[in-house]
C-alpha cells in the first residue's frame, strides 16, 4: 500500500481499535519500513490524545445546575419578551425614508443628459440602471416587511 493510502486508512479509522486485524497488521508493517509514516502516525496520535483529554478543562463543579437554572427561567418567559426589539424606526419613519428613495430615483437621471447617454449606450446602459432601480426598491420593501412583520401578521389576522 502506499505512504498516502496508509495515512487515509489511519485517519478514516481514528487509530482505533475498530480497525480489521488484517489492516492493521497491513499498517504496522508499512510502519515499521516507513519512518516518514511512523512518525506522522505518531503525531496524530499524540494530537487525538491532547484533544481527547487536555482540550477542554473539566467545567466548575455548580456550572451545570446553574445552567439549567438559567434554561428553565428563559422558558417561563414568553417569546415575545424574549426577542422584542428596543426602538427602531417608526411606520412613519420608513414612509419618509420611502418616499425619498423613490423621489430620488426618479429625479437622479434629471443632472446628466440622460437623453443623449440612453441613446448612445443603448440597453447597456439602461439594463444597469433597471436591475439598480430593482435592488434598491426590493431591498427596501423586503426590510420594511421584516421589520414590521408582526404589525402586518395582526392587521391582516396571518
Amino acid at each position: 500500500m502506499s505512504c498516502t493510502r496508509i495515512l487515509d486508512k489511519v485517519y478514516e479509522y481514528g487509530g482505533g481499535e475498530d480497525m480489521p486485524l488484517l489492516l492493521q497488521l497491513r499498517i504496522g508493517l508499512h510502519l515499521l519500513i516507513c519512518p516518514g509514516c511512523a512518525q506522522e502516525v505518531e503525531r496524530f496520535e499524540v494530537t487525538r490524545d491532547i484533544l481527547r483529554n487536555d482540550f477542554l478543562p473539566p467545567a466548575p463543579e455548580g456550572l451545570e445546575d446553574s445552567i439549567m437554572a438559567l434554561v428553565a427561567a428563559r422558558e417561563e418567559t414568553s417569546a415575545a419578551e424574549v426577542f422584542e426589539a428596543p426602538g427602531g424606526l417608526s411606520t412613519r419613519g420608513w414612509a419618509i425614508s420611502g418616499i425619498i428613495i423613490m423621489v430620488s430615483l426618479v429625479t437622479a437621471f434629471f443632472g446628466l443628459n440622460f437623453e443623449r447617454i440612453a441613446h448612445e449606450a443603448g440597453m447597456s446602459f439602461l439594463l444597469p440602471v433597471g436591475i439598480t432601480i430593482g435592488i434598491v426598491l426590493t431591498s427596501y420593501g423586503a426590510l420594511f416587511i421584516g421589520s414590521h412583520l408582526k404589525e402586518f401578521s395582526e392587521r391582516f389576522g396571518l
